[in-house]
């Protein structure tokens, strides 16, 4: 049997520690993140993540799990790469989530410490969840001093280089624990290692045609999977990121003006909102080189109108938290004729097939399941080994999507296996948010779909049965108690009443009636009656 040499292992090491690091030997000052008016070398990125990691080690924090509960920043990018270089498991999580859900990934986990912003701590029952969980708790931002029992970030990234933190672990050990949006109950824990999300970074990279001499804008948020390979594939690759903590328009355009933005990745409204813009016309595009956009379907005009108008490559990236993206391009370019659940063809490295429910792989134009191979997977399902196990029968992975193959080999979405809606870029569980309005004591019934949005690419919708004599509940009433309960994300966009849901015989809400009979609720035209 052949032994491992330690050396060679250290040597040639996969560590997501790493990413940053070699950069800053590579060109240790050249810019590697904008934020407004900051700007921070790749060498200072890597110097002030080194110190935040010393810290952690020496609060007795190796093999952790550690969370970061931040909107983008570069702080929030620094402690992303503190937590691996101090050999700990990185846990993002959803600021938009509510108190419970978020409680849940931290427990879940069993998160010991975490970063966290400023005004987020300062939110009641955010700070009470934090003190009760017991967490070591980091604290970004703020114009006031750190509260009691709290270390202040600026403090660790700036302290005095104490011991250098030397190799962390890498290859196949857990990297990072991401959460499900929880479509059929509690979100589950998306375990990847180093191997598998550094294989993502350099498909990325590689799909995308990423040099040092891009700079890639950076708006949708560090804590989801999309986001967070686009931001560190850039870094590996030794591109600026001009990264912002929110979308405006404005800003948005005068960045790619200013900084030269040669790669943007935004959704398909961020895009509407770009085009429809007041600024547009007088702003110079010229640098854009490539449009990428995920999550959601663009409309046929809107995308004929981004290739005419602003960038005349536009790409689709897909993928999920446990395939950690990419694992498909389409090139709008190269088929203009088609539409927008065109999901193109695998990435390198990636294998997609389209299979039935007995496993048996299907040819072009048949329906099927869209399932995956390649190195980019996940480990597991965290706590959960039935569900691992489901996820990978047949020894491919399944993404629960329903798709085929086209003639020219094009793979063609068609529908989710389950009742997932992505709106605005979120996912939202019809699951979670029907058991709240159930919870109401006017609501006897209630089914939830997604609708074609012009805005938001899906709109929550929500249907519900009145309980006898609770006709004075209305739409108002139902929003505000949602509201009290939810991410403001899953809240509905409508909710109309109806005297009975469409059932099967065994009693299943048959939600397909409800999408085909009212795909026109949020059209333009009756936005405006």
């Amino acid at each position: 049997m052949q032994t491992i040499d330690p050396e060679r292992a250290a040597i040639a090491r996969v560590s997501l520690a790493d990413i940053v690091r070699r950069g800053a030997r590579r060109h240790p000052d050249k810019t590697a993140v904008i934020q407004g008016e900051r700007r921070i070398s790749f060498a200072e990125l890597d110097a002030g993540s080194e110190r935040v990691g010393e810290a952690l080690r020496d609060q007795g924090f190796t093999g952790h799990r550690i969370a970061t509960l931040c909107l983008n920043s570069i702080e929030h990018l620094s402690a992303i790469q503190a937590i691996h270089k101090s050999g700990n498991v990185w846990v993002p999580v959803n600021v938009q989530l509510d108190a419970a859900a978020i409680e849940h990934v931290l427990s879940h986990a069993e998160v010991g410490a975490v970063f966290i912003d400023a005004p987020l701590l300062a939110v009641p029952a955010l700070r009470a969840l934090i003190e009760r969980l017991g967490l070591l708790t980091v604290v970004i931002g703020g114009t006031q001093p750190a509260p009691e029992g709290t270390l202040p970030f600026d403090a660790l990234a700036s302290r005095a280089p104490a011991q250098p933190l030397g190799a962390p672990g890498g290859d196949d050990e857990l990297a990072l624990i991401m959460y499900t949006s929880g479509t059929t109950g509690k979100q589950k824990g998306v375990m990847h290692s180093h191997r598998s999300v550094h294989g993502a970074l350099l498909s990325c990279a590689q799909s995308f045609e990423a040099t040092e001499h891009d700079v890639v804008g950076s708006v949708l948020p560090l804590f989801h999977c999309a986001q967070h390979t686009i931001s560190m594939g850039a870094l590996l690759t030794g591109a600026t990121i001009w990264l912002a903590s929110g979308f405006d328009p404005a800003a948005m355009l005068a960045a790619i003006e200013r900084e030269r933005i040669s790669w943007l990745s935004c959704l398909p409204m961020m895009y509407d909102a770009l085009m429809k813009h007041p600024l547009r016309p007088a702003t110079d595009l010229s640098s854009l080189r490539l449009c990428m956009y995920g999550l959601a379907p663009i409309p046929k005009n809107l995308l004929a109108q981004i290739r005419s108008e602003m960038c005349a490559d536009v790409r689709l990236g897909t993928g999920q938290t446990e395939m950690y993206p990419p694992t498909m391009v389409y090139r709008a370019s190269d088929h203009p004729g088609k539409d927008g659940n065109c999901w193109g063809m695998s990435v390198a490295g990636v294998e997609t097939a389209v299979m039935d429910d007995d496993g048996r792989l299907l040819g072009p134009g048949e329906i099927g399941e869209i399932v995956h191979r390649g190195p980019n997977v996940f480990l597991g399902y965290l706590k959960d080994p039935e569900a691992t196990a489901a996820a990978r029968r047949f020894g491919w992975h399944h993404t629960g999507d329903i798709g085929m193959f086209e003639a020219d080999g094009q793979m063609l979405f068609l529908d989710r296996k389950k009742d997932m809606i992505k709106s605005g870029g979120e996912n939202v569980s019809s699951i979670k948010l029907e058991a709240v309005l159930l919870a109401h004591p006017a609501v006897g019934a209630a089914a939830v779909v997604g609708l074609p949005h012009p805005h938001w690419g899906e709109a929550v919708a929500a249907f519900v049965v009145r309980r006898p004599a609770a006709e004075a509940c209305g739409e108002d009433e139902l929003l505000a108690f949602c509201r009290e309960r939810l991410g403001r994300f899953e809240v509905p966009k409508s909710i109309r009443f109806v005297d009975a849901l469409p059932m099967t015989p065994t009693g299943k809400v048959q939600k397909f009636q409800l999408r085909s009979g009212h795909l026109e609720l949020f059209a333009p035209d009756a936005a405006l009656r």
